[in-house]
């Protein structure tokens, strides 16, 4: 496997980050993970222009997206396979202990790894810790994960995929890795971003498309949807057959798989949509 290190590809056994680089420290840093299909990745621009938000939102010196894009195509030159996870990850860089920066540069890692189309539908669970809407982070796309791999394992714990958190005051917000839609009476509607939600690529994409309406929405909205799926850069637009206890028979429904349909059809025909 060959990996793009700060400004040179690397045989990944051989590259080095430092052990007192910021992002592995404090978890200082932004990343961006992107669906690549026969060497090619989805919607690069759209995922370049949030790594460049991400970054300021943290205080980040600004990445050089030529740089980066440069990156992403020499990876995916080196590492030729049919389906993968293309992984950007930008940090403060070489750093004293703590949570003051130093004044290195910042580290640039881009790595590919092999991957698996999702499965049309699957199993979701609601925990009991909440996204801060008002949080310093919130929005960003950051590699302080802490929080969803909890999460992430209580899904797991009970045969889920998923774990769908509320925020601080018990409004629908996300996933631990994605963007959650509903509907309610034939409607589609998801979280808006001031829920405290990412502005997920896939998410955006799926808003314009399929004509989703932005609300606020309680988590208990759960309970009551005709149906729901998430959305992301790996899963796409994936149908939920079960939420904690609750079978949704027949998923994808009708929404879903209009939705689905539309984002496969939009999304072969412009690689790269504006």
């Amino acid at each position: 496997m060959t990996i793009w290190l700060n400004g040179a590809l690397r045989d990944a056994d051989a590259a080095r980050v430092s052990v007192f680089d910021h992002g592995l420290t404090v978890g200082d840093g932004v990343f961006e993970t992107i669906k690549a299909v026969d060497g090619r990745g989805f919607a690069v621009t759209r995922h370049l222009e949030r790594l460049a938000r991400s970054a300021r939102g943290l205080g980040l010196p600004e990445p050089d997206l030529d740089e980066v894009r440069r990156a992403c195509d020499a990876v995916l030159e080196a590492n030729p396979m049919p389906y993968g996870r293309l992984r950007i990850t930008y940090t403060g860089g070489l750093s004293p202990l703590g949570s003051d920066r130093g004044t290195e540069r910042p580290t640039l890692v881009v790595a590919l790894g092999e991957s698996t189309r999702r499965a049309d539908s699957t199993a979701i669970v609601t925990v009991p810790w909440t996204r801060n809407e008002r949080g310093a982070l919130a929005g960003l796309k950051t590699t302080s994960y802490g929080e969803n791999v909890i999460a992430l394992a209580r899904a797991r714990e009970h045969g889920a995929s998923e774990a769908v958190l509320a925020n601080t005051v018990g409004q629908l917000c996300e996933g631990t890795g994605s963007n959650v839609f509903v509907v309610l009476d034939g409607k589609l509607y998801t979280p808006p971003l001031s829920s405290g939600c990412l502005a997920g690529i896939t998410r955006a994409l799926v808003v314009d498309w399929a004509g989703a309406q932005e609300a606020d929405l309680p988590l208990d909205v759960l309970e009551q949807a005709e149906e729901v799926f998430l959305t992301s850069s790996l899963r796409d637009v994936q149908a939920v057959h079960r939420v904690d206890e609750r079978e949704l028979p027949g998923a994808p429904g009708p929404v879903t798989a209009k939705a689905m349909r539309i984002f496969d059809e939009r999304s072969a025909a412009d690689f790269d949509p504006s």
